[in-house]
């Protein structure tokens, strides 16, 4: 194999593919990454057998072939070659690369050790085409809610279903819930994608890409993003059906300034850190404010007000960084914030007539 790359190109392409490497034990293959060309471009990419990345680089091809290199080192040497173009030559197991006056050979394994990438028939698979972002939008929303329990795998995942002739994405871990409308679709799918995965599809999306194009199959999902693609396993199992604890109506209606709404939570979580982040969110109707009140049993204590329209008086006890991380996630001047009691669910979400994001949050005991 002999071509030559730039440096830039080379370089993000191993950056972007070198992060789903691993160096699991037994299967040290993982911890490389595979050189290809193909025709007239270099194929770069890497597995850890749950996600396959790969990125495909505008080269000059003089010699096909193909090679596995150590991840970490080929990916850190790569960064700190000057932004000239790179010439790369295998002979055996045995890469040349060369730029200007660096020359560094480095040690490899055959291609053919390295496992089969991942494919998806594009004509038996339902497809979506997202906007940047929309889809990083929509993914950093509902991918907070994602569980780390793994003995309930799937809700370590982000729902993808089509409800009504709308794409939604939903996550939860039965502590909250946020549920994302996406797209108008007349596709029908189910799927649950691992959190880890759309991690790695947000961290590949650059602000030069026009489009995201999904594509899913009845096994993977598969995220491409200009030249760079990320193909997953989805995640098996049936999600709960988590619609049913979206609280129809509420007793209590709270609208205000998101700015100001998530100043006073700040406040509060500040003497809420020692009694597990519990903060008590008191709404006025008579007085029109709503007053968050916290206990730090050493520290001391704080209550915070803000000015805000009140449908009725009501008290409730939040987690106050579930609530920081939802306002975070809501895009809007005003926030809704509604809720029926001490012990019913908490709905948050912009203040608007249909909005296409809102988030759930369980009461604690008081």
């Amino acid at each position: 194999m002999e071509l030559s790359v730039t440096q830039e190109n080379l370089s993000r392409a191993l950056t972007i593919v070198g992060r789903v490497s691993s160096s699991r034990a037994g299967l040290p293959i993982l911890g490389n990454i595979l050189f290809r060309t193909e025709g007239n471009r270099l194929l770069v990419a890497a597995t850890n057998l749950e996600i396959a990345a790969t990125y495909y680089v505008g080269a000059k091809v003089t010699k096909q072939g193909s090679i596995t290199l150590p991840a970490r080192l080929v990916t850190e040497f790569l960064s700190s070659l000057p932004k000239d173009t790179v010439t790369l030559s295998v002979k055996g197991t045995r890469m040349t690369i060369t730029s200007g006056k660096y020359t560094s050979v480095v040690n490899g394994t055959d291609a053919e050790e390295f496992p089969e990438l991942p494919a998806i028939d594009d004509k038996e698979a339902v497809h979506y085409t997202i906007a940047p972002h929309d889809f990083k939008q929509a993914v950093s929303q509902t991918i907070i809610a994602c569980s780390a329990d793994t003995s309930r795998p799937v809700l370590t995942g982000v729902y993808w279903q089509s409800i009504d002739g709308a794409l939604y994405l939903a996550a939860t871990d039965g502590y909250r819930l946020a549920e994302r409308k996406l797209l108008d679709t007349k596709s029908q799918i189910a799927a649950i994608v691992p959190a880890s995965s759309l991690q790695e599809a947000l961290r590949t999306v650059s602000d030069s890409v026009e489009s995201i194009e999904v594509v899913f199959d009845n096994t993977q999902v598969r995220f491409r993003a200009g030249e760079a693609e990320i193909t997953s396993r989805l995640i098996d199992g049936n999600y709960p059906d988590y619609r049913q604890l979206i609280p129809t109506s509420s007793e209590t209606i709270v609208t205000l300034a998101a700015g100001e709404f998530g100043r006073v939570v700040k406040i509060a979580s500040l003497f809420a850190r020692e009694s597990g982040g519990g903060i008590t969110l008191n709404a006025d109707a008579e007085e029109k404010q709503l007053s968050i009140h916290s206990i730090a049993s050493e520290l001391g204590e704080n209550t915070s007000t803000a000015t805000a329209d009140v449908s009725a008086s009501g008290q409730i006890t939040l987690n106050s960084r579930y609530v920081s991380e939802a306002l975070a996630a809501i895009e809007g001047e005003h926030i809704e914030f509604r809720f029926s009691g001490k012990l019913s669910p908490s709905v948050l979400s912009a203040a608007e007539k249909s909005p296409n994001y809102i988030h759930i949050i369980m009461p604690l005991k008081s």
